[in-house]
């Protein structure tokens, strides 16, 4: 008995020891901002509060990012209890991970039916889409497009997609869904029995949150012959690089997906050249470039580029 102690105190100095203070300061401001903007903030001026809600709700999915990489301790379950509430109420988390683990193959990237992430279609399906289709399509490759209309876009594709696997039978999905209703039950009760914003502007920050990653999401990945090529790096030390927690270094966080979100700019900084060789030199200097450049003008086409055209 007494040697079990001295390992699980030796256990529990290890962890208190390699836990990344960062990511979990980070999330309980995160928590804590999100339940000032649902309540006191709400209550003061709602604009406010709605503001202060779509950002925490963006950041939280930044750091359930993080958790599914491994973040911001050694045990995947404690990082997914860490991000447990359903914030971002509309994708489960064990689905996230899934689906952003697959897309980790760099050598998949960009393609329509293997990358779970990919903004792209095999021609042969986009030219038998209807006009219609294929005009809001085009419109949400710009980036004003992308953030007001891709998260009805991206959200309808992806339901419809794990409604497909769930009459199938694939009890994988089937189960993060029931998680993700249990994760969605302390989030409800404290929207209908602590918060003073109306449900009416909870739903709409929540959008404005997924509006917000959209831009994160816009280009991160290009069509390109080589799979190096494929993955942007956006030299932004802003606002918008915190909220995604320094995932605009996405080339770096490709090669070095267990690193935290921390670091990133050290390992940057440390082999600039590198990492610019190492994707061909695809890179913006801001978020401010992106928006100036495809607000509204598209960057890609929505038929893959590279695929055999029918």
């Amino acid at each position: 008995m007494h040697s079990l102690r001295i390992h699980t105190d030796a256990a529990f100095r290890a962890a208190f020891r390699n836990a990344e203070w960062p990511t979990l300061a980070l999330l309980i401001v995160c928590y804590g901002l999100w339940a000032l903007g649902t309540t006191a903030a709400a209550a003061a001026w709602l604009p406010l509060g709605m503001v202060l809600v779509a950002a925490t709700t963006a950041l939280h999915a930044s750091l359930s990012h993080e958790a599914l990489h491994g973040h911001p301790s050694r045990w995947g379950r404690l990082n997914a209890a860490l991000v447990f509430p359903a914030l971002s109420v509309t994708v489960p988390y064990l689905r996230f991970r899934d689906t952003h683990l697959a897309h980790h193959r760099d050598a998949i990237l960009t393609d329509p039916y293997d990358d779970p992430e990919s903004n792209y279609l095999d021609p042969a399906v986009w030219h038998r889409l209807p006009a219609p289709v294929r005009r809001l399509l085009q419109a949400n490759n710009s980036l004003a497009g992308r953030l007001l209309l891709g998260p009805f876009i991206g959200h309808a594709v992806f339901w419809a997609g794990d409604a497909r696997l769930i009459l199938r039978g694939d009890r994988r999905v089937v189960l993060s869904w029931a998680l993700h209703l249990a994760a969605l039950v302390p989030v409800v009760w404290w929207m209908v029995a602590v918060a003073q914003m109306p449900l009416w502007a909870w739903g709409l920050s929540v959008y404005g949150a997924h509006a917000l990653l959209k831009i994160r999401t816009f280009l991160e990945h290009q069509a390109h012959q080589r799979a190096r090529g494929r993955t942007v790096i956006i030299e932004d030390r802003g606002p918008l690089a915190l909220l995604f927690l320094n995932n605009n270094l996405h080339v770096v966080h490709h090669m070095h997906p267990k690193v935290p979100w921390f670091r990133l700019w050290a390992l940057y900084d440390g082999n600039r050249d590198r990492y610019l060789s190492r994707n061909n030199g695809y890179r913006y200097r801001s978020y401010a470039e992106i928006f100036r450049r495809y607000l509204l003008r598209t960057k890609d086409p929505v038929a893959h580029p590279l695929w055999p055209k029918p």
